[in-house]
């Protein structure tokens, strides 16, 4: 499902799901955006893991001093070079955000959002484990994924999705319970509560949960 973001649902096509979004929708993503904004202060050093084609690293440079941006989509890399110009405080870069070519203690806030954690289809512990190594003592992460609160709203977006031949075909009896499958192998799950604090079972960290929008579930890790 890796390639899946990388070959058929990158650059232009990605974009087009987020513009044929409805307006529920629209607002669960802006929220969120508001969100991680609001944790990031002007002098931050920030990593973004799964960029796109810059969807929210253009706000990111707006707000702070340096974003890094990752994705492992050459065709979304180079839209998002397009879309956001260039901005000597912003660096993009093909990689895996299971195995990150930064040293440890690079960044003040990783950024994880949008259901990657998820969506990226990679053990989920080593992208955890990944991300708290290049953040700094008293750094902070960021990853979110959707709230049961959202799912009907999901559905009709993945559901325009799919109309718009963005994604296979929706298989309406395998979806339920914060899954969706389509028929082309395309699988959109989530990450509770109780699995994420599993995930990190044994970091020595502290963690902070929160709803936001009624659409999201933001876990926020700071590193010690």
């Amino acid at each position: 499902m890796h390639c899946y973001y990388a070959k058929k649902l990158s650059a232009e096509r990605l974009r087009l799901c987020y513009e044929i979004a409805p307006p529920r929708v629209k607002r669960y993503l802006e929220a969120e955006i508001e969100f991680v904004l609001g944790k990031i202060s002007p002098f931050d050093l920030v990593l973004e893991l799964g960029c796109g084609y810059g969807r929210v690293l253009h706000k990111l440079v707006e707000k702070t001093r340096t974003v890094f941006g990752i994705d492992t989509s050459h065709a979304s890399l180079c839209l998002a070079q397009k879309t956001i110009g260039e901005v000597p405080s912003c660096y993009i870069f093909g990689m895996d955000a299971a195995e990150l070519g930064f040293k440890h203690k690079r960044f003040d806030v990783v950024v994880c959002i949008q259901n990657g954690i998820s969506a990226f289809k990679i053990d989920q512990r080593k992208l955890i484990e990944e991300a708290m190594r290049v953040t700094r003592s008293e750094g902070k992460l960021l990853f979110s994924s959707y709230s049961e609160h959202f799912w009907e709203d999901r559905l009709e977006w993945f559901r325009l999705q799919s109309e718009q031949g963005l994604i296979g075909e929706i298989d309406y009896s395998a979806t339920g319970d914060g899954v969706i499958v389509c028929k082309d192998g395309f699988k959109s799950s989530t990450v509770g509560p109780d699995d994420f604090n599993s995930l990190i079972s044994g970091f020595d960290i502290d963690l902070i949960i929160t709803e936001v929008n009624d659409s999201s579930i933001f876990y926020e890790i700071r590193v010690k």
